[in-house]
């Protein structure tokens, strides 16, 4: 008798790709099960020292309206020699402004450990910021050529970026860096 055409179809190679399949699928329903309903939710970059955090936010805003008198936009329109080196002195000042901010927040150390580790992670990658700030400043200066911001990349990223989500994932938003570094 002639073989039977549908069982060559099912041959050793077929099942084990059908259970590989099988288990494949399982797994990744496994995974997404565990991602959705109980892995952890909260920010890795998160303290507990939630006071600590209001404290920041508090400074940084205060910071943050001082910067924003600074803010000088017809720089971007007209973009003289003359009206890129004032660029570069709101850009000094507005680094001033924020090194303070920074020097403030820092002041007090927040009362858990994880706070008392992440932090002055978080300071070096702001003071990395300001420094390249300064560069940035100090180039336009020079130059008198209206160019953009090169920031330095932290772990692959913008440096921006890091000091950012740690400001988000703290409920301080107000720390996070200028997007606009008119001022």
């Amino acid at each position: 008798m002639p073989p039977d055409p549908s069982s060559a179809q099912r041959g050793p190679g077929r099942v084990v790709f059908r259970t590989l399949a099988l288990i494949g699928a399982v797994a990744f329903a496994a995974f997404w099960t565990w991602a959705l309903f109980f892995a952890s939710k909260e920010p890795i970059n998160r303290i507990g020292d939630v006071a600590w955090q209001q404290r920041a936010q508090s400074v940084c805003e205060a910071a943050d309206r001082e910067r924003l008198e600074l803010a000088d936009f017809r720089i971007m329109q007209d973009a003289t020699p003359e009206l890129v080196r004032e660029r570069a002195g709101i850009v000094d000042r507005a680094t001033d402004i924020m090194v303070r901010m920074l020097d403030d927040v820092v002041a007090v150390t927040p009362s858990d450990a994880k706070g008392q580790d992440l932090v002055p992670q978080w300071e070096a990658d702001y003071r990395a910021y300001l420094d390249s700030r300064r560069v940035f400043a100090d180039t336009l200066r020079d130059t008198g050529v209206n160019s953009a911001f090169y920031e330095p990349d932290a772990d692959g990223i913008p440096i921006s970026e890091k000091i950012e989500t740690f400001a988000g994932d703290n409920a301080m938003p107000a720390c996070a860096p200028p997007r606009d570094l008119t001022r």
